[in-house]
């Protein structure tokens, strides 16, 4: 049997640590790449058995590629904070293991809750990301901030689970505007060498709602298809409302300090 790390990469996630951590339990090795949260994640993972690494924030790509370094076996696999493996994939990656397997990089569908349901449109489902499970070695991700690409490095082609892990992308409303937030600043660094307008922020942002939610048949998801387009021309509109903010540098009114004027003078 091929040994196998699973990997977790965490900012403060102390809410969401457990729960991925407790899904690779089986795993021969669990490295948490933690980016110095301050809630607690870290002692979490500790005391549930995984090796925690501190490795600071400089993009999702960078800490990925960090975190595999960490790991000491010939075979990995990703696990985000907000995905747990199932017993159908655990299964699934043993069997893989104990033979000679067929590929050296797998995707892993994954299936989405939110709101309380399963969505089955949206781009939601499979919605696979990078490739989950693969030797190390044959694969390393791009140095972006954010939604990183990867770059094969095996002549092999890239093979599918049949199996799905579970995703939790947003536990609430609040997670939904947070994540807009942080993912559309990230994004900005994609933009820097371009000249936008807030024409092009409105435009791109309303593209993305479209191809969420009737593209990818988002409205058969009921609210949490709207909610999930939504978010989608949130993130966009305010990546690029965000670069052009950059681009302008908008002057704002100043004056000098401001005193009390002396009784001479108020006469």
């Amino acid at each position: 049997m091929l040994k196998i790390s699973a990997y977790i990469i965490a900012y403060n996630e102390a809410g969401k640590i457990a729960d991925a951590v407790n899904s690779v339990l089986w795993a021969d090795e669990i490295v948490v790449a933690d980016s110095n949260s301050t809630d607690g994640t870290d002692r979490i993972a500790r005391e549930l058995g995984a090796r925690v690494v501190q490795i600071p924030f400089e993009g999702f790509g960078h800490l990925r590629n960090r975190a595999v370094q960490a790991c000491t076996h010939d075979w990995v696999l990703s696990i985000d904070t907000d995905e747990q493996c199932t017993p159908e994939v655990r299964d699934e990656i043993l069997a893989i293991l104990s033979g000679t397997p067929a590929h050296d990089a797998y995707f892993v569908p994954r299936r989405n809750y939110f709101m309380g349901r399963w969505i089955k449109h949206s781009g939601w489902y499979p919605n696979f990301r990078q490739p989950q499970l693969f030797r190390k070695g044959a694969m390393k991700y791009a140095e972006s901030p954010v939604h990183e690409g990867y770059e094969l490095l095996t002549s092999k082609p890239v093979g599918r689970l049949e199996q799905a892990i579970w995703q939790v992308p947003f536990r609430d409303f609040e997670e939904v505007v947070k994540k807009a937030n942080r993912y559309s600043s990230l994004g900005v660094l994609k933009l820097a060498d371009r000249r936008v307008s807030m024409g092009a922020a409105l435009g791109h942002g309303v593209w993305s709602f479209l191809k969420h939610y009737l593209a990818k048949r988002g409205f058969l998801d009921g609210w949490p298809g709207f909610v999930i387009a939504f978010g989608n021309f949130e993130g966009t509109f305010y990546r690029y409302a965000k670069r052009f903010e950059q681009q302008e540098l908008w002057p704002y009114p100043k004056q000098g300090p401001l005193r009390r004027p002396d009784d001479a003078t108020s006469k």
